[in-house]
């Protein structure tokens, strides 16, 4: 149980306390229950009082995000024919926040290139991919290793960034085969020489 203060002498204070506790009450359904309390807020109380209300309100965030994305069977059954038969080169996978269930959002073709797998990711939401990716070895061999990337971009929503990054391991288990990951939060964290420097 949190108790909301609730300033008496100003109603600037008092407005920003109702707005983070609607906010606070907002998150994660019935995982928040507030009550109030009539209190002086000095400046410093305030501060404090906001600091922990931003920490309950990510940790319910995270709680909430973690209680369970299901994963569609498209997931895994796609990701099956990328790794044994190669059908694809890459695939997009997506939150869908409100059926709470990661999918499918792109299946690239074997014909398509690095080029056209990270234009597939968008340049501010989320999501997560997993590339195929060929190279050759020091002995001038050809050879192929599945990446599992983590696409989180700077410009992401915050509660997005979140629910990607706390379900990220769960799902990667579904997909048996993952052989590197790359958790990358602009295009250089994940353009070719990332991928080569991780296969060598």
């Amino acid at each position: 149980m949190i108790g909301i203060p609730r300033a008496s002498g100003d109603s600037g204070q008092a407005s920003e306390v109702a707005k983070h506790a609607l906010l606070a009450s907002s998150v994660g359904g019935n995982l928040a229950i507030l009550t109030t309390r009539t209190t002086m807020i000095r400046p410093r109380q305030f501060f404090y009082f906001r600091i922990d209300l931003d920490i309950f309100i990510l940790r319910n965030l995270q709680a909430n995000a973690a209680s369970g994305f299901a994963v569609h069977d498209d997931c895994k059954l796609n990701f099956l024919d990328l790794k044994a038969k190669r059908t694809y080169r890459f695939i997009v996978f997506k939150v869908e926040m409100d059926k709470k269930e990661i999918v499918v959002e792109k299946l690239g073709k074997p014909t398509e290139t690095y080029g056209d797998f990270t234009a597939s990711l968008p340049a501010d939401e989320c999501r997560y991919a997993v590339f195929d990716f060929d190279f050759v070895t020091e002995e001038n061999c050809q050879k192929s290793k599945i990446f599992f990337v983590a696409w989180s971009p700077d410009t992401a929503k915050v509660k997005s960034k979140m629910i990607y990054a706390s379900s990220k391991d769960r799902f990667k288990r579904e997909l048996d085969g993952i052989q590197v990951e790359l958790q990358a939060t602009d295009p250089s964290e994940m353009d070719l020489d990332v991928f080569n420097s991780r296969v060598h």
